[in-house]
């Protein structure tokens, strides 16, 4: 088993890596990476061009998995990186696969969908109809697939084969989509708002990487660690990293302080609060962070970076508040960011 140190070391190196060719998003990209370290699956929120296809690729290339080269395990094939582009014509069956009549043998075969990959990038994930999103949301929860009458694993931690889904939303762009019902957006681990660049120095850098090349920056990056390391760094971090009871009670408070019910002020900022589910997400990505620091034991403010990124796909905000601030998405993620830190707070 590897130690902690190690997996500040390299949870490092992985984050400067990609840093090369997707400037001014490092804590993004570490937010990514603490997901995929928690075994879970996360969900990036943002317009168009600000290089969230291209996140997935470079944390592909950094892991040594190649999106053109075939994985056998245990009898099954996967990918390194899939990306699917959903639409409202995609069928559930294009993204886990079906059953193909061969007319030599007169049989049918399974052809293995694109979820059959080590990286899925869901890419406008809310662009298909519901159907074809619950198929996909199914095998992230189930991490599995029946194609006929046979089930084939999606994940298979004995061999290195974990399976991290990275789901893109343009939050502006609404025409024609099928937003994911609350249920459903509880799959993903966390959802990350990926803005504009922070400051004119970044985006001047950004222009400065592309302005004598025309092919992508992430072409160039080096693996940094293997998919087994990944495997072992999610057991270390499971085993390894202690959760006090003061932070364990922390989080109940915070998660129950989300309900009207239970705190009737916040209900000034939402009209339902966080499941049970948002407490166990929001103490898996403390640990996570927590080793990413080289600690073996999780602090409150381990806690506190991790609250807003696995809870604010998990409540919902006051109607009210967010037409007063203006009723569009920036609104709407400002009511939630103000009621989780009234929350902390109110109970601090």
């Amino acid at each position: 088993m590897i130690s902690i140190d190690e997996i500040k070391d390299k949870t490092n190196d992985i984050i400067s890596e990609i840093s090369r060719a997707i400037i001014g998003y490092r804590e993004e990209i570490k937010l990514i990476l603490a997901a995929l370290l928690a075994n879970g699956h996360v969900l990036l929120e943002g317009v168009p061009g600000i290089a969230k296809t291209t996140i997935a690729r470079a944390l592909t290339r950094v892991l040594g998995l190649n999106e053109r080269e075939t994985y056998v395990k245990s009898n099954i094939p996967f990918k390194g990186f899939s990306r699917i582009q959903f639409t409202p014509d995609l069928m559930p069956s294009d993204i886990t696969g079906s059953l193909i009549f061969n007319p030599v043998t007169r049989s049918f075969e399974p052809r293995l969908g694109p979820v059959f990959s080590y990286i899925v990038l869901a890419d406008e994930i809310n662009r298909a109809t519901p159907r074809t999103q619950s198929a996909m949301l199914q095998a992230m929860q189930e991490r599995e697939v029946t194609i006929g009458d046979k089930t084939y694993q999606l994940e298979i931690r004995s061999e290195g084969k974990f399976f991290f889904v990275i789901a893109t939303q343009n939050p502006i762009e609404q025409e024609g989509t099928y937003p994911l019902p609350e249920a459903q957006l509880d799959r993903f681990t966390m959802r990350i708002i990926i803005n504009y660049p922070r400051s004119l120095e970044d985006e001047l850098n950004i222009y400065k990487l592309h302005a004598y090349r025309l092919a992508e920056p992430v072409n160039e990056l080096e693996q940094i660690v293997t998919p087994d390391w990944v495997i072992e760094a999610q057991n270390t971090i499971s085993e390894k990293v202690v959760v006090p009871d003061i932070i364990l009670d922390y989080v109940a408070r915070i998660i129950r302080s989300t309900r009207p019910e239970v705190l009737e002020s916040v209900r000034k900022y939402f009209e339902l609060g966080a499941s049970p589910r948002a407490g166990i997400m929001l103490v898996r990505v403390a640990k996570v962070l927590a080793a990413m620091r080289g600690s073996e034991r999780v602090e409150a403010v381990d806690v506190e970076k991790a609250v807003f990124h696995v809870l604010n796909h998990r409540v919902i905000p006051n109607i009210d508040l967010i037409i007063e601030y203006g009723g569009d998405f920036a609104a709407r993620i400002r009511v939630i960011d103000e009621g989780l830190k009234y929350v902390i707070k109110s109970i601090t």
